[in-house]
């Protein structure tokens, strides 16, 4: 892994364009939670900045995915970033009365992040020089995501407390703009060469994924792979409520959000590193893996919302990021090994849509339970659910899991 980044330079600056986003990310997120919240002390507009997050990514996703497909990623990726440098700046007009201006803001960033993840994933497969490279990379830059959101949610946490909220809406955009200079400096093509006729063809959105969902319909594999994530997705509303647990239940500031929202990346990061060991290129291991991942994810939450401290709370939100992490990881390199590259960013762009649709419905939804029932009641309900619907999972793929391990090996 680490000798990938040494000798695979392009690998290495999409390696550090995510690594200072993401960390820009969550300095700003527990500030945005933290503002939310102490501005209205609403549970459910709390519950909304994570569908913020989410469901603009879920609309901006069709065109996203054609954008990946149809144009020069390398050019779209520093184009978006620079773009969300100016929206990450609008935070800092947020105030008692213009509290919707939080919204807007992260809004628009998040939109602007469903062209990102599409176009970096779907170019990875071609940065990466042979099929170990790519396990790595996914394993890496899957575990990534988790070790900024601990870093950066715990530090973050500590930042706002410390040199105020608004140092670190500047930090987030600043991450954009070494983001945006990062991947200006990749030399490696991104995309195989499309043909003249490709190049010319306009972006349409609804027709281009129609393509790419009948693709994926035909290949069982590629829809489980996708509905695995979305399965998962059923219980991930809960992370809405960390905030709103440490607070209510811990009485804690932005530290202590920070700490919960912290070792969920901790969770995240070491899931991926740990079951990308255990898959070898293997899709059937995959899936399986993914199924329990998400099994574990419910098991952990439904136990730690119940801890009497915060620290033992802590303890289970990251063992259940564990699963959380592994599962988010090995689906998207599974849809990577499974999908062609020319329809690649959609297939992605696709699975991301659904993935943000459900994490935003069950985010709002968890958000009105709380506020109905309370935090730890909300969390306990909707990861039942998710027990559930892994279980379900698990057991409607097992014949293709069978299938899948008699195949040694899956070329991308």
């Amino acid at each position: 892994m680490w000798k990938m980044l040494k000798t695979n330079a392009d690998m290495r600056r999409v390696f550090m364009a995510q690594v200072i986003s993401y960390l820009g990310d969550w300095f700003s997120f527990v500030a945005i939670i933290g503002l939310v919240d102490d501005l209205t002390g609403s549970k459910f507009l709390v519950s909304l900045v994570v569908v913020a997050f989410s469901l603009p990514s879920f609309l901006a996703s069709p065109i996203a995915g054609s954008m990946a497909d149809r144009f020069d990623r390398r050019r779209i990726l520093v184009f978006v970033s620079v773009i969300q440098v100016v929206a990450a700046f609008g935070l800092l007009f947020v105030g008692k009365d213009t509290v919707w201006l939080a919204f807007l803001a992260q809004s628009t960033i998040s939109a602007l992040a469903a062209v990102i993840s599409p176009a970096t994933e779907a170019s990875i497969p071609n940065i990466a020089r042979d099929n170990d490279e790519l396990a790595a990379a996914n394993s890496l830059l899957g575990s990534t995501w988790g070790v900024m959101l601990a870093v950066g949610a715990a530090i973050g946490g500590v930042y706002a407390s410390v040199f105020g909220r608004d140092a670190a809406f500047i930090a987030n955009g600043v991450s954009f703009a070494l983001a945006a200079i990062l991947f200006s400096r990749i030399k490696t093509p991104m995309q195989k060469d499309r043909d003249v006729e490709t190049q010319r063809q306009r972006i349409r959105p609804i027709a281009d994924m129609r393509e790419a969902i009948n693709h994926s319909r035909k290949d069982p594999v590629l829809m489980a792979l996708i509905f695995s994530k979305t399965t998962f997705a059923i219980g991930a509303g809960v992370v809405s409520q960390l905030a709103v647990l440490a607070s209510d239940v811990f009485n804690g500031g932005d530290a202590a959000r920070g700490l919960l929202i912290g070792v969920r990346g901790v969770g995240t990061g070491l899931g991926p590193l740990i079951a990308m060991r255990y898959t070898r290129g293997q899709l059937g291991k995959v899936l399986l893996i993914c199924g329990f991942a998400s099994l574990a994810f419910s098991g952990f939450y439904l136990v730690g919302a119940w801890m009497p401290t915060l620290w033992l709370t802590a303890i289970f939100v990251m063992l259940a990021h564990l699963g959380g992490g592994a599962q988010w990881t090995l689906s998207s390199y599974g849809l990577q090994l499974r999908s062609p590259d020319h329809i690649r960013g959609r297939i992605l762009a696709g699975d991301f849509a659904l993935v943000t649709l459900m994490l935003s419905l069950t985010s709002a939804l968890a958000g009105l339970v709380s506020e109905i029932f309370g935090v730890r009641q909300a969390i306990s309900g909707f990861a039942c659910a998710a027990a559930i619907a892994s279980v379900i999972y698990i057991r409607a793929t097992k014949r293709l899991r069978t299938q899948l391990l008699l195949q040694p090996n899956v070329e991308p």
